[in-house]
């Protein structure tokens, strides 16, 4: 059994990633088949399929450009496989995105008829089509670091085979902050145009299709949550599973079992997402409960697998290897129950941001901000304690399985995520086409769910790139004492990271800036275009006062364009803020590898304080909002309730835009920097 899983382990692997990508395939046509309902829900679906579609066209256009750009520089700077690694982990991470969201615009009007005929119809269609999106992410990036791995170990030496992987880690990265920020930036700019106007101006319901914004509103969910998650946990999966072997090539002298090993676990992975994938279709009960118990169910699956697996490949030290396992799964269990308690409204934070919106704006954007500083606190002194235990373990490799067994659950949760903009798009095509009120009843308790779940996989996503990054510093420190010992032929041993150094400092001080300004750049742009927005929304309503009388139709396709090349324009810049970063930090000959890596620390640092803070802080005004609006506190109407909107609007660019690209942009500083190496420290 040793040998078989040594000598075909990753073989292994593949074959689970093609199988979860046919599971993936097999349930879209299951989905495609289903009722789309009557002719004007159709019509209102196309519209929004429509604009998913044309943004994420253009957008593709957009990243294939810079991709091509950096293709060139990457080949002439290091090699043709690296080119090769970049385009491929762009390719997929933009694949994962793209294909998650066609099944989610085309599950959309498929909840809402489902929900027609009850609770548990309607909760099927909604998390089959997330998952789809979940084992397209687990089967895409596993199937691509596997067979690159498998074709570049064949032919390549070490140094050209590290390069190359860490070629696939950039292109997935750099693919996935676009992704995220441009689906973010579009998403959050139509919600914010959309309320202001809609809801506190003219006092219209939620997806009312009276308001012009509507449609873009709608879109941007996909957009935004599919695309941009899928995209986003991709490249975590993928950078961490690279970062694996880059750890075992570098520290264990490339031994064999420590390369296999994350690879099974990925395997395992698979058939853990395909576990809870299956309760969900067969349970009964809350929706929320059953949602819960299927990450349980993966998690426990996922456990039992990999526990088989480290006895026969460590036979020596699988305790240890297995205790860092079992830490990762762990650490996903605690981050899960910690963002729930601080986003979710069955708990005193959120109900607190709610009673505060009785005294005001203000005093509901204090406690909303309050909340998310106060959120950070618990995940990472668990961060800290799972890296303490992990390192005791089994060192910077035993932190390495720590991070892949957190993603082992990637497939269950990115489904959890994707089920979210679905039940939101549904619910709002059962108010768009007139749907009878116990069918909105239906899609708002799966939205009210399905808000939550989407808190929750971001805070997995950022406490899991806290612990990736980690490994890629490790990785960075490795291959820079590696590389300068191949190349001059000098032993260096340790690389010395001393806090009387000023150039560690400034590093410091640098890396934990650049999360900062990343932000700021991200809520600008949101600021930005969802000002053009509430002109646009404002303008329309005043040339054609029969919109409000539902005597004439808006102009959707307007703001859908509005958006859609404000999101595009604005990305761009805060996109390659890291990059630059990194690049002219490492130009400075006086500043030297030791404040490079100093930068990756501070980035990580903060990164991870800043993500953790305003997903918190944004799923705590959401939900304070629903609190209210299902009658607490005064609802709908109420003074508290346009407090509670008011904070809402803060908070959208905080969970959906700002704070989920810090992750994504942690890796990019961490991987761009290890790329480098040979270019700037000769």
């Amino acid at each position: 059994m040793e040998s078989l899983l040594l000598n075909y382990g990753i073989d292994l692997s593949v074959v689970c990633a093609i199988g979860a990508i046919l599971v993936a395939l097999v349930l879209s046509w299951e989905i495609y088949r289903m009722d789309r309902g009557s002719q004007l829900m159709q019509e209102i679906a196309q519209s929004i399929e429509e604009g998913a579609r044309a943004y994420l066209n253009r957008q593709f256009k957009t990243i294939a450009i810079i991709s091509a750009c950096l293709f060139v520089v990457i080949v002439l700077v290091r090699s043709w496989a690296a080119g090769v690694g970049f385009l491929i982990g762009a390719g997929c991470s933009l694949a994962a995105g793209f294909i998650g969201m066609r099944v989610a615009v085309l599950s959309n009007v498929r909840t809402a008829q489902g929900a027609a005929s009850g609770l548990s119809r309607a909760l099927r269609v909604a998390f089959s089509g997330g998952a789809v999106t979940g084992l397209l992410v687990v089967g895409l990036a596993l199937l691509a670091v596997g067979v690159f791995y498998k074709i570049c170990e064949e032919n390549l030496g070490k140094v050209e085979l590290i390069t190359s992987l860490i070629g696939l880690a950039l292109g997935s990265s750099l693919i996935s902050v676009f992704a995220r920020l441009g689906g973010g930036i579009y998403t959050k700019a139509a919600d914010v145009g959309a309320d202001l106007v809609g809801k506190i101006e003219q006092n219209l319901h939620e997806d009312d299709p009276r308001n012009p914004a509507t449609i873009a509103d709608n879109v941007g969910d996909n957009v935004g949550d599919c695309a941009g998650m899928a995209a986003d946990v991709f490249e975590t999966y993928v950078v961490s599973l690279i970062g694996a072997i880059v750890i075992a090539h570098l520290t264990l002298s490339a031994d064999i079992p420590s390369i296999v090993f994350p690879f099974l676990m990925c395997a395992a992975s698979v058939i853990g997402a395909l576990s809870g994938i299956l309760f969900v279709r067969k349970a009964k009960g809350g929706v929320t409960q059953v949602l819960i118990n299927s990450v349980v169910i993966s998690g426990v699956v996922s456990g039992l697998l990999i526990l088989p697996m480290a006895v026969v490949i460590f036979p020596g030290k699988w305790l240890g290897i297995y205790g860092c396992a079992l830490i990762g799964l762990v650490m996903t269990a605690i981050v899960v129950w910690l963002t729930n308690y601080y986003t979710s409204t069955h708990h005193r934070p959120v109900r607190r941001v709610a009673e505060s919106s009785e005294t005001g704006h203000a005093t509901n954007i204090i406690a909303g901000l309050s909340l998310g500083m106060r959120a950070t606190a618990l995940p990472v002194l668990c961060v800290c304690g799972a890296i303490a235990a992990t390192h005791q373990l089994a060192g910077l490799y035993g932190i390495a399985i720590a991070v892949m067994s957190m993603l082992s659950m990637a497939g269950i949760i990115i489904s959890l995520d994707a089920y979210g903009p679905i039940t939101d798009n549904a619910g709002g095509l059962a108010v768009m086409s007139g749907m009878k009120a116990e069918v909105r009843k239906i899609t708002d308790e799966l939205d009210a769910v399905g808000n939550t779940m989407k808190a929750v996989t971001k805070g997995y996503a950022i406490a899991s790139a806290g612990l990736a990054a980690l490994v890629l510093f490790g990785s960075y420190v490795q291959e820079l004492i590696f590389y300068l010992e191949t190349s001059r032929g000098v032993i260096i041993g340790q690389m010395q990271f001393s806090l009387m150094d000023p150039k560690i400092i400034i590093g410091l001080f640098i890396g934990g800036m650049i999360p900062y300004l990343f932000t700021a750049m991200s809520m600008e742009a949101v600021g930005k275009a969802a000002g053009a927005i509430v002109k646009e929304v404002r303008r329309q309503i005043a040339d054609r006062p029969g919109i409000l009388k539902a005597e004439d139709r808006p102009d959707y396709g307007r703001c859908v364009d509005i958006v859609t090349r404000a999101a595009l324009w604005e990305m761009v810049t805060p996109a390659l803020l890291p990059v630059a970063a990194v690049v002219l930090v490492a130009a400075v000959p006086w500043l030297g590898a030791q404040a490079l890596g100093a930068v990756l620390v501070g980035t990580i640092v903060t990164g991870l304080f800043l993500g953790l803070s305003m997903t918190s802080s944004g799923g705590a005004w959401d939900n304070a909002k629903k609190f209210i609006e299902e009658g607490q506190f005064g609802g709908k109407g109420s003074a508290a309730h346009a407090a509670a909107v008011t904070g809402d609007t803060v908070g959208d660019p905080y969970k959906d835009t700002a704070g989920p690209a810090v992750n994504p942009m942690i890796k990019v500083v961490n991987v761009v920097a290890i790329f480098i190496i040979p270019i700037f420290f000769k």
